[in-house]
């Protein structure tokens, strides 16, 4: 089963890297303002993706400029967002997408494209990125499906955001010194 597993995961680091390539570079450009800037990177994940969060702030490389968001926060136009939801149909990350958009903060979301008859994360966010993880990805013997991967996804994306982000740094620092 974990042969299975990893295979279809395999399939969906795949289609990430060839779908949502241009996503992530953009992604790397928005948050590259604040990290250059004056501002800071808010990362915040809603329900399981706070491993995102843990992975940014306490992991072995931190995001550049990177802070945890709590509602207590005072944040300013020079700050960026970097949000994820398992769904982008997520009320509580709707919620925090449509603040920053009253405050013209510019923010990016990673989650799963759903459809929804409300504005989701795909339409708020100036940069979304799409995880593709419309179900479990190993059959079960009554036709239902587990093993729903969301996170490991967000990881994957994240890693992809941030690695984008520090090129995007090394290059302006270099013509920095030149």
């Amino acid at each position: 089963m974990l042969k299975i597993f990893s295979t279809q995961l395999s399939g969906v680091f795949k289609k990430i890297m060839e779908k949502e390539s241009f996503e992530m570079e953009d992604a790397g450009r928005l948050l590259a303002q604040a990290v250059v800037g004056d501002g800071s990177v808010y990362i915040h994940g809603f329900g399981e993706m706070q491993g995102v969060v843990a992975e940014g702030m306490d992991g072995e490389e931190p995001f550049p400029k990177a802070k945890r968001y709590t509602d207590e926060v005072v944040i300013s136009r020079e700050d960026r967002f970097l949000l994820f939801s398992r769904h982008s149909n997520d009320s509580k990350a709707i919620k925090l997408a449509n603040r920053l958009q009253q405050l013209d903060i510019p923010f990016v979301a990673v989650s799963t494209s759903v459809q929804s008859e409300e504005a989701t994360l795909v339409e708020l966010a100036d940069v979304h990125i799409d995880l593709r993880i419309q179900r479990g990805l190993i059959p079960d013997e009554t036709g239902n499906r587990f093993g729903y991967p969301t996170l490991i996804a967000a990881l994957f994306a994240y890693y992809g955001i941030k690695f984008t982000l520090e090129e995007i740094i090394q290059e302006y620092e270099d013509d920095s010194e030149e």
